[in-house]
């Protein structure tokens, strides 16, 4: 079978979900479908708990720093571990969802970073919080790849960018809830506690799973396509004719917009508490701005990148997102109120950009080998962008965490140039 992306068509026989009515501002949701819905719940709660389970640790950091006698560079390198790994995860969880189908490799991932989570919450030294960490990585890295393809193989090309954009948007719900149990917990529990009773709750996705296997199932057009293919699950094939130039140019704009985000996502916290001065309850209220923004960015994200285009949507937010880091981390001291106001656009601006990601990604492979590349070039991307962190907590020494947060600015204009070497998919049906 080749292994050439198909060429945007139009399919001959629409699937069911193309009969429901697709009009109004949820006509979206309906398009899916039943199947499709569910699809799309099991998809949305996976990541906003995956999200949830991520931000146990940046929210936290402060406190694991003191309890552990970490420096800035040793706490970041928490961060990158975790990334790091979460590369090996997300291109095993795409080959293992190309082999045994989306769902069951969706499963496998909610279980393992579920798991792994909680165990970093029983840690006695930073060496074995390392390890756990590490771990927890591999069901973390594989959790949006395959849940975005679930979905995707559901959705109308008219529609595939907002669903997606929809989906990328519980990352902020995850977010949100993990800032307020943040607020609770380190609010009633003194910090040698707080941050362990913080990973504990990450037990929370196990109620998913059974929910998961018992109501959501794989789009039958996609199964059927896959299960005809030899290839399905290979390395070699994304390496081979032109879908190397793909592999090659998306691992890079996963690099550049990945690199970007986890600095933000991983020093903000710390440069909330560490050098603006606020109190628990103060950087949780300066983070519900900053996850507002976002939440907003992902849905108006999917919704420009149907409209104007997958590259064009990716460009105009990674040139806004450069410009709202620079903005915020030069905003002077005393300046609270300034800063509490930028954090909107900035939220908002650096995900905005991942909306896209989901449809993009799928659309640029075909479906046999689909879970492959979507789970090779987006982790890889991760791992490599998870350098930009730990750059940050060696440069935060000398510069600051405000004035080492510009480096992230950087990633943004790697993800802008890696856009010149891929075709726009708008409109490519997924068969």
């Amino acid at each position: 079978m080749s292994t050439t992306p198909p060429s945007p068509t139009v399919t001959p026989h629409p699937p069911a979900a193309e009969h429901a009515d697709a009009s109004g501002a949820f006509g979206w949701l309906r398009a899916l479908g039943p199947r499709g819905r569910r699809a799309f719940a099991g998809a949305f709660g996976g990541y906003a708990l995956d999200s949830y389970d991520y931000f146990t640790l940046p929210l936290s950091m402060v406190a694991l720093a003191a309890h552990f006698g970490l420096d800035s560079g040793r706490t970041g390198l928490l961060t990158t571990v975790t990334l790091v790994v979460s590369a090996i995860g997300g291109a095993l969880a795409g080959v293992v969802a190309d082999r045994i189908g989306r769902v069951r490799a969706l499963m496998i991932t909610v279980v393992t970073y579920a798991v792994f989570t909680v165990a970093c919450g029983f840690a006695p030294t930073y060496e074995t919080l390392l390890v756990f960490r590490a771990l927890q990585g591999l069901g973390f890295g594989g959790e949006w790849a395959v849940g975005a393809i679930l979905v995707a193989e559901y959705a109308s090309a008219r529609h595939r960018g907002r669903t997606l954009g929809a989906v990328q948007s519980s990352w902020a719900v995850g977010w949100g809830l993990a800032a307020i149990v943040y607020t609770l917990v380190f609010s009633f529990c003194g910090d040698d506690l707080a941050w362990r009773v913080m990973f504990w709750t990450g037990a929370l996705p196990a109620l998913l799973v059974v929910w998961v296997r018992r109501r959501v199932e794989d789009a039958p057009e996609a199964t059927a396509a896959r299960e005809r293919s030899a290839e399905k699950g290979s390395f070699t094939a994304i390496f081979r004719g032109p879908l190397l130039r793909t592999t090659v140019f998306a691992g890079l704009l996963s690099t550049g917009v990945q690199g970007g985000y986890y600095t933000l996502a991983t020093w903000v916290p710390t440069y909330l508490k560490s050098e603006r001065g606020l109190s628990v309850v103060g950087t949780g209220g300066y983070l519900t701005f900053l996850i507002s923004g976002a939440f907003l960015g992902y849905l108006t994200g999917g919704y420009l990148t149907d409209r104007l285009g997958r590259r064009r949507n990716i460009w105009l937010f990674a040139l806004l997102s450069a410009v709202c880091i620079l903005a915020y981390a030069n905003i002077p001291g005393g300046a609270d109120s300034l800063l509490l106001v930028l954090g909107f656009p900035l939220g908002f601006c650096m995900s905005a950009i991942f909306s896209g990601f989901g449809s993009y990604l799928s659309e640029l492979y075909p479906t046999a080998v689909r879970g492959t590349g979507q789970g090779f070039t987006y982790n890889t991307g991760r791992a490599v962008g998870a350098v930009f962190p730990t750059t940050v907590g060696f440069l935060a020494d000398g510069w600051g965490v405000g004035g080492a947060l510009v480096f992230g600015a950087i990633g943004y204009a790697i993800a802008a140039l890696a856009l010149l070497g891929l075709p726009e998919t708008r409109g490519k049906e997924l068969v």
